[in-house]
This record gives structure tokens, sequence and C-alpha cells, in this order.
């Protein structure tokens, strides 16, 4: 099965889309494990409200929970978003009171117009009442970079498109600004939400799921542009699951060694 999902991912990066890209964002976007790094807690940033403000400000010595995210995203951003919010409304720790949720724009040229619009979109998302308090942030390039090197996110602008190569995860941050750790992918499970900020409040550095890193960034070889298509990475992840377990009962039945 392992070898399978290596094969696939391979054809994939093989295939023309990639090879005629040139821009390499699988290269540019990742993270950089840097568990306890120290976090510029008082960078200016500017909240939906046009207000300024700062991390240390918004977490008010409890930990935060940080989505880096593009606010105007038509990818995997809002996806990632509701994801942490679904997250929290199934654990009993409540933002404002237990944490601070964050989502955190890493585009300097996006401003708090697009910072509230995240916002509503996420509460039109989460039922009523559950979301409970979110800081959307935006900021000028020097505050956004510097507290995105030092949690070690990495991202990249490609000139010809327009558009930033990203991963979706979200940062666990300690109350005294200290990375404790990254909650990976589009959905974490809410026990491991829970236990994160448990960890946190502790001042405890720890991962928490399996490291799966979701690049928001998709090249559509239909017009020779990249988009960013979740109906399309939603269709591959259908597709090598359907492969993966065909292979399964075929190795059932047929008796052959896993």
């Amino acid at each position: 099965m392992t070898r399978l999902l290596a094969v696939l991912a391979l054809f994939f990066l093989m295939t023309p889309a990639f090879a005629q890209a040139g821009f390499d964002p699988f290269g540019e976007a990742g993270i950089d494990e840097r568990s306890g790094a120290r976090i510029p807690m008082d960078a200016p940033l500017v909240d939906a409200e046009g207000k300024p403000t700062t991390l240390r400000a918004i977490g008010e010595g409890k930990p935060i929970l940080l989505a880096p995210v593009l606010h105007n995203c038509p990818n995997i951003c809002g996806v990632t978003l509701a994801g942490v919010a679904d997250a929290i409304a199934a654990q009993k720790l409540r933002p404002g009171r237990d944490f601070a949720f964050v989502a955190f724009g890493i585009d300097p040229k996006e401003d708090s117009g697009d910072a509230a619009d995240d916002v509503a979109r996420l509460r039109a998302h989460s039922p009523a009442g559950t979301i409970g308090p979110v800081a959307s942030l935006v900021g000028p390039a020097t505050s956004i970079r510097a507290v995105t090197g030092a949690l070690g996110y990495r991202y990249a602008w490609d000139d010809r498109i327009g558009q930033y190569a990203h991963v979706a995860a979200t940062a666990v941050l300690t109350p005294d600004g200290r990375l404790s750790g990254w909650l990976y992918g589009l959905a974490p499970q809410p026990a491991d939400l829970a236990q994160a900020l448990h960890d946190a409040t502790k001042g405890e550095t720890a991962r928490w799921g399996e490291r799966l890193l979701l690049l928001c960034f998709h090249y559509d070889p239909e017009n020779g542009r990249y988009t960013a298509s979740i109906e399309k990475i939603l269709r591959l992840a259908a597709s090598i699951t359907v492969l993966g377990l065909a292979l399964l009962i075929w190795r059932m039945r047929s008796g052959a060694p896993s």
C-alpha cells in the first residue's frame, strides 16, 4: 500500500503539469521544525477592524492557535480554517477563554477588509456560538516575515501567476510566545487540538498527529496556469483511496504478500 502511494505521488510529480512549471512550489513551501523557537509577539499587525495590534495583545497570556493563510485564497485556506473551527467545536476548550485563534495573513498586500471577509466566511460555516472570537490579521511584510521566519514556515511568491505557494498547517504557541508545535493538514483531530493546547499551556513542546503537508498551489494543464482547485485535490485523494482499496482487495483474494 505504501509503495502504491509512493508510485502514484511520483507519477503526478512527473506529469507535464509539474514538468512544465519552472517554479517548484514543492521546493519552496514547507515547514522547518523549530519547536521552542521564540516568536516576535510584538511585531506590529492590524486586525479585521483596522486597529493596530500584536500577537501578545491577542493572546493575553494564553496559548495561541495560529493558522498562516491567504485571506483571499480560493483554495484550501478556507478549508483549513473551517477544519480547525470544527475541531474547536468538538472539544471543551473555548477561544477567548482558554486560548486565542488567529487567522494570520501571509500576503502583505491584503488589508483589514480582506481579513474581515475571511472571518465572515468562517462564521458562516460554523454553527452559531461554537467558533468564538477569531483574530483575523494582516500586516506589513516585515512583521509577516518576522513571524513566519521564526515559525519556520516557508512560502514563496510566483510572479508569473500572482500566487503564493504555501502549506496547510496550524502553529500552536505557548503563552510566553514560543512555538510548541504544529497541527498539520486541513482538519486536526479534536483530541489532538485539545492535547496541543494543554501542552502549550504548560509550556511544553510537542508534535500531534501525522506530519501531512498539503500544498496550497496547483497547476491546471487545461488553461496552462496554476490554479487553486480544492475540487481537484479532493478528486486526486479519492482516486488514490480507490486504487489503494482495489489493490488491497486484490491482495486479499490472491493471497499475495503485502
